[in-house]
């Protein structure tokens, strides 16, 4: 079976996504998005040879130099300016699994035949896909509004030949990598420029990212979230569906739901408790988890939308003969849904610390720090602390991006989403979050150990099993720098399939 996913007009979804990019899936052009590009750049050419008016971007200058004409002679020379100029951006490298997502998405969102873009544009952006040629491109420079064009930029450069990509493994100019596969540069015609560094796809692209790693973490801060409950001697009183159906938000019933599956059959949590109630971080389990399950749900809403769309600017309608300058390269949507993943998923990691820090704290009949001879031994006392330091740097990282707003271009741009931000700032958010979940497995599953003989739920024992082939028992002081790193390595094994 061919090993292809055809870019056309069906909608394409987050699972869908990780598919392509999981099992390597090579693009290509379905004949529909062939026919919706060709019929577009042949509608701009014959509209560019009959018509002398100023249309912005594709005869005019850019931003505040919208009023500037230019000559008919001098287009191909104004849309290679263009991508030259905007390529300023800088800070830390884009990771090449966002770059390639970015590719992805760019090709998506020029198939639609509304963007004005030769057929041989979007053929090299797929050969670059398909042959893991990933442009170089920078985390800082994009305001989130008039597109990522800094970062779009910098994504087109190769096609002109120009700029640095990654590939197998080296860094190197992009003209050495033509000159490889014996392919000439693109010569940009009218609005192509503009085409590909007008759009979404720097947030997109992260906002794509993160999700996938969110709904996972969503699903692993259950899973170990049951296994700190057994170690903590929990109740199952607060998972009651009876207490969720009177309140009933979706990922609150979804996580209580999901807790009592996990430990369905636990001798541990079936046993007589002599206390009544839990800490909320164990007994609002079901409300914090699922409040951030409702984040991502309509997180995924606007991302599955955006991916789907076309942003850049001006936007050609073939069917009512005319060319549109309007504003769907602002990225507002992604900027807010962002900033609220942010925060949503800074809570799960929240949540975790604190149940990490009652797990060490020698109450229950736990030993304090979780270790046999306390003194001697310091146990798991400081990985706590480098949960808390995380925590309190994502509460930091969480303040929003989209708050915010600087006048760009003259203020011709005097209002943009800060979009971009918010994307970087959220990725750190969830790579910290893992981080703590993970220190929390390692204290969970070194508390449950002083639960014996009683065994936990037949599904958290295997998790349990799985994980100590990574993470052996903790009987006495050792560098856990290395345990935490092997627990986030575990974690990131495996594979949750993703509900759309």
């Amino acid at each position: 079976m061919e090993n292809i996913h055809y870019i056309s007009t069906e909608v394409l979804g987050l699972e869908q996504l990780r598919i392509i990019i999981s099992q390597h899936k090579t693009l290509s052009l379905s004949e529909e998005a062939k026919v919706n590009i060709q019929k577009c750049r042949d509608y701009l050419d014959k509209k560019m040879a009959n018509n002398n008016k100023p249309i912005y971007g594709i005869n005019t200058g850019f931003g505040s130099l919208c009023n500037v004409k230019i000559s008919d002679d001098k287009l191909t020379h104004l849309q290679e300016n263009l991508v030259k100029s905007h390529a300023c951006g800088i800070g830390d490298e884009v990771p090449t699994e966002i770059i390639k997502i970015m590719l992805l998405l760019k090709i998506q969102s020029l198939s639609y035949g509304h963007s004005g873009v030769q057929l041989s544009t979007v053929e090299r952006l797929i050969d670059f896909y398909n042959n893991d040629i990933f442009p170089v491109i920078y985390t800082q420079g994009s305001l989130g509004a008039s597109g990522d064009l800094a970062p779009l930029a910098h994504l087109s450069l190769p096609l002109l030949g120009e700029g640095e990509v990654n590939f197998k493994d080296k860094k190197v100019h992009s003209s050495s990598v033509l000159k490889q596969f014996n392919w000439q540069p693109i010569v940009l015609q009218s609005k192509e420029g503009l085409a590909l560094l007008n759009g979404t796809q720097f947030m997109s692209s992260y906002g794509c990212y993160i999700l996938l790693k969110a709904m996972k973490c969503s699903y692993f801060s259950d899973v170990i979230s049951a296994v700190s409950l057994e170690g903590f001697n929990g109740r199952i009183d607060p998972f009651d569906e009876l207490i969720h159906e009177i309140r009933p938000h979706k990922g609150q019933i979804v996580t209580a739901k999901r807790i009592k599956y996990l430990l369905d059959g636990s001798q541990i949590i079936s046993q007589y408790k002599e206390h009544v109630q839990d800490p909320y971080s164990f007994r609002c389990i079901p409300q914090v988890h699922g409040a951030t399950k409702d984040t991502i749900d309509y997180v995924k809403k606007v991302f599955k939308t955006e991916i789907n769309s076309v942003t850049d600017n001006p936007n050609i309608f073939i069917e009512e003969d005319v060319i549109i300058s309007g504003g769907n390269f602002h990225g507002q949507p992604l900027a807010l849904a962002l900033d609220f993943l942010s925060i949503a998923l800074s809570e799960l990691g929240s949540i975790s610390e604190r149940r990490t820090y009652q797990l060490i704290s020698g109450l229950r009949g736990l030993p304090a720090f979780l270790i046999d001879n306390p003194g001697l031994n310091s146990g798991l006392m400081i990985p706590q602390y480098t949960a808390a330091s995380i925590a309190s740097q994502n509460k930091q990282l969480a303040t929003p991006a989209s708050i915010d707003s600087i006048v760009s271009s003259n203020g011709q741009e005097d209002h943009v989403s800060m979009g971009a931000n918010a994307a970087t700032k959220c990725l750190k958010i969830i790579e910290n979050v893992e981080r703590i979940l993970a220190i929390e497995l390692l204290n969970a599953s070194q508390a449950i150990e002083f639960r014996r003989p009683l065994h936990s739920s037949e599904f958290i024992e295997t998790f349990l099993k799985s994980y100590r082939e990574e993470v052996p028992l903790v009987k006495e002081d050792r560098i856990l720098h290395y345990d935490i790193q092997n627990s986030v390595a575990f974690l990131n094994s495996f594979i949750v399939e993703l509900e759309e």
